[in-house]
């Protein structure tokens, strides 16, 4: 492999990657009417007075992140503070009024006024280029001790230590930094966790209000699993806290107070469930290995045995999965799954937690894949078959098993190795609709449910999550194919496979 070929392959990867996130912002900020997602808003607020009405519609659109928004009574807050803010200044032909319109035109700023009460607002486009590179510029997060920028607490202390959690792994723990323990040891895989590089993909909004994306798609689903934990303050209660995402929380209430004894009140829980990512990556592992163990042996069986009994019952499976639809044949597995096995129809029945949560799903997932390999792998064998090595092979004395074993499937199974690192993305995404029929809590329904409530935030992030996967398994996949057959190179000189 040439020197440097890696790293050029990732450049490219680096560019891809920045080209697909230009087309999304584009898509989503310029080319889908801003009406369309008025009028879902006004749907939802419809029972509000028009005033009302409007405000929460430049504010959802603010946090869908088309527009800067503000009004004059964020104008007058700022000046005379929380509370303390004089009706008078509110008012159109106030003296207030008059400078937050003279400033906020200046900036460019659209100025109107709501229709009953008279107040002004002020409105600007967020230009794509601008919210690309904000979006990119937020993307990576390095937690340093100077991090955290409280006005409420100026004495915080600003430091690194080595200690332990209160569960007594080993930990770097911070203070001055968003999350406590920036690297700690548990009995959890992997077993050594960091906090210090973190991925900022924003907040979903409007569906899980208020969550960090990466937590949406990352944290445990399902009931609290609770637990009886001593805190810091010696407290002890049942909870279900994860220690390690410990995060700063700038106004601790006093149950906090009870438990932690400093800032770092905030958490996640942990619950019964595997994540949205954990859920289908498990489930597609499953089908993926499900689909090598019999798609393989069947297309060599196939090719072995061509125009025989096995090879034509091959292709009636085959023929049947490419020309039914998928949705079909998955109800109609669920419906023979359920009536004969007694398995059960929705993942939900019995959660992750039984086996028979995932027989149904994940060998409906495996179905379409096994077709495909067994197609291709009859295809190549077959080809390997008609070689002139192969007759040379013969013509030496070497029975049929041998043939089969040291030359025909070895080389057969090469173009199948190029295609395992991009099976193993696939599990990472999610399939639609295998999920959504068998309602299975994981990534598929992620980015259509995402799509169809304008949660842009969560669209962008999996966009670019499922893009990079995609084109790091590319290379993997030319990386096996390597290793797989070494008569395979990947330099300029060479050619690429």
């Amino acid at each position: 492999m040439k020197k440097g070929y890696i790293a050029l392959r990732l450049l490219r990867s680096l560019i891809s990657l920045l080209i697909i996130i230009v087309i999304v912002f584009t898509l989503i900020y310029t080319l889908i009417p801003r009406s369309i997602i008025r009028s879902k808003i006004y749907v939802d607020l419809r029972q509000k007075p028009q005033d009302v009405k409007d405000d929460l519609t430049n504010v959802q659109l603010e946090k869908l992140g088309y527009l800067d928004y503000v009004t004059i009574s964020d104008y007058c807050v700022e000046l005379y503070g929380q509370g303390n803010v004089p009706e008078a200044a509110l008012q159109p032909d106030s003296e207030e009024s008059q400078q937050f319109r003279a400033m906020y035109e200046k900036k460019g700023y659209t100025v109107e006024a709501f229709q009953e009460n008279k107040q002004l607002y002020a409105c600007k486009d967020i230009p794509v280029a601008k919210r690309i590179l904000t979006w990119f510029g937020n993307l990576i997060q390095i937690d340093h001790p100077w991090k955290v920028q409280d006005p409420n607490n100026p004495d915080l202390p600003r430091y690194l230590k080595v200690g332990t959690t209160p569960t007594g792994g080993l930990a770097l723990i911070g203070s001055g930094t968003v999350h406590k323990y920036l690297i700690y040891f548990d009995t959890n895989f992997p077993y050594i966790h960091q906090n210090i590089i973190t991925l900022d993909f924003g907040v979903s909004y409007p569906t899980f209000q208020g969550k960090e994306v990466m937590q949406v798609i990352f944290e445990s689903q399902g009931e609290e699993v609770k637990r009886e934990v001593t805190f810091e303050t010696g407290y002890t209660a049942e909870s279900a806290i994860i220690f390690g995402t410990l995060k700063y929380k700038s106004n601790p209430d006093r149950m906090d107070q009870n438990k932690f004894v400093d800032n770092y009140a905030d958490y996640q829980t942990k619950k019964a469930q595997p994540s949205m990512v954990g859920t289908s990556f498990i489930m597609g592992i499953i089908a993926l290995v499900l689909s090598y163990l019999i798609g393989l042996p069947m297309g060599v069986a196939m090719a072995k045995y061509k125009d025989k009994l096995v090879d034509k019952l091959g292709m009636v499976y085959i023929i049947f999965i490419i020309a039914v639809p998928s949705l079909a044949y998955i109800y109609l597995f669920r419906f023979l799954g359920v009536k004969l096995f007694s398995l059960p129809s929705v993942f939900t029945t019995y959660g992750s937690g039984d086996i028979r949560s995932w027989i149904l799903p994940a060998i409906s997932l495996a179905l379409p894949s096994i077709s495909s390999l067994m197609l291709w792998m009859r295809r190549y064998v077959v080809d390997q078959m008609n070689s002139d090595y192969v007759k040379f092979a013969k013509a030496k004395g070497l029975n049929k098993s041998e043939i089969f074993r040291r030359h025909i499937f070895k080389n057969a199974v090469i173009p199948i190795a190029h295609g395992i690192p991009t099976a193993l993305a696939g599990c990472i995404t999610g399939a639609i609709i295998t999920e959504a029929v068998y309602s299975v809590g994981g990534m598929g329904k992620m980015i259509p449910d995402s799509i169809n409530n304008y949660n842009n935030p969560m669209v962008i992030a999996l966009v670019f999550m499922f893009a990079g996967i995609s084109v790091l398994s590319v290379l993997l996949g030319d990386i096996v194919l390597t290793k797989v057959d070494p008569r395979i190179s990947l330099s300029e000189k060479a050619g690429r496979s």
